[in-house]
């Protein structure tokens, strides 16, 4: 029922723009220069595998000016203790890196950073993706614990402590809450963004039916703790045989207010054939869903974060290797 109104919404959006507005020259994001890396695959000690990867991440810059990044570390020998009966264990973590510029190469490992809280409720072993969002000198960290969207914060950039809401847990909200014995309909990928007084919280899960088709959603909110229900903004198609469960992954949205115009960046695929799909909208809450009528381009890359520095966009994106995290600039043509 969510992908027909959204269908219905996007022809009424269309027309109420005009056909002319497809037509228009808008500013495509285009890949400038060489890549720098930043990040590879960490020392981890006792919990090395030859197939431990480091995956979803978040970039931000710190109070002190350092830059840090935090990745999602899958495939470990990490073991987070015994999970409740009916309840999911996998063995994820959240790793560090500093820099002291965005512009430095090969960032100084800083550890783990970020493991669950089994008796606030997270899922043993299920941290994934980070999301750092500053506003007025506070650091908003959101993170997926393998079935909700939680927050912490911090005032320095380093340091967190979860937000505990009324049911004394971290978490924002979840998607459907399906389980079927051996997988969560998982609600991850968390990315935000701020319009006037309202938070978007961009972020990925499935459609109901089929239940492991993968689509990106967004959630509004005033406060942080009172989200909106979802509305699905991309349901886009699988890539080079992937999984359809992951074709909408790791979505990113970037406005251009000179051009009154949303991004959103969303991706199809990992490793050596990796494809994100851009979509440009006027609607923060509309990117085409089944419909390719907003596609700009598609990139060579996989869980892009966009970060604007002293006036110039960078893209940071996993290596195609999945051993690291590397950083190029970004214009627009």
């Amino acid at each position: 029922m969510r992908i027909k109104l959204n269908y219905v919404f996007g022809i009424l959006l269309l027309t109420s723009l005009g056909l002319s507005a497809q037509t228009k020259k808008i500013p495509v994001p285009v890949l400038d220069g060489e890549w720098w890396q930043i990040a590879t695959t960490p020392d981890l000690g006792e919990y090395n595998t030859k197939s431990q990867q480091p995956v979803d991440f978040g970039v931000w810059k710190a109070a002190d000016g350092t830059w840090q990044l935090w990745s999602c570390i899958r495939n470990s020998n990490f073991a987070p203790g015994t999970p409740l009966s009916e309840e999911y264990s996998t063995t994820r973590f959240l790793y560090g890196w500093e820099g002291k510029s965005l512009f430095a190469k090969d960032w100084e490992p800083q550890g783990i950073k970020w493991t669950a809280e089994l008796s606030l409720g997270e899922t043993p072993g299920g941290m994934q993706a980070p999301y750092v969002y500053k506003e007025d000198g506070v650091y908003y960290l959101f993170y997926g614990d393998w079935r909700r969207i939680c927050l912490a914060k911090s005032y320095d950039g380093k340091n967190f402590e979860r937000v505990l809401g009324g049911n004394g847990q971290p978490d924002l909200f979840a998607e459907y809450g399906h389980w079927d014995g051996t997988f969560f309909s998982q609600a991850r990928d968390p990315m935000v963004i701020k319009r006037g007084n309202t938070y978007y919280c961009y972020y990925t899960s499935h459609v109901e039916e089929p239940f492991y088709d993968g689509a990106a959603f967004v959630r509004t909110s005033v406060n942080m703790k009172d989200w909106s229900e979802s509305v699905m903004i991309s349901h886009t198609d699988t890539y080079k045989g992937s999984d359809p469960m992951f074709s909408d992954e790791c979505p990113q949205v970037v406005y251009l207010p000179e051009h009154k115009l949303y991004y959103l960046f969303i991706t199809q695929r990992y490793g050596k054939d990796s494809q994100t799909t851009v979509y440009a909208s006027p609607n923060p809450m509309y990117f085409g869903v089944d419909d390719t009528s907003r596609k700009v381009c598609t990139l060579p890359v996989a869980a892009p974060e966009i970060i604007y520095e002293d006036g110039q966009y960078y893209m940071a994106a996993l290596n195609p290797g999945l051993d690291g995290v590397s950083v190029i600039k970004l214009k627009w043509e």
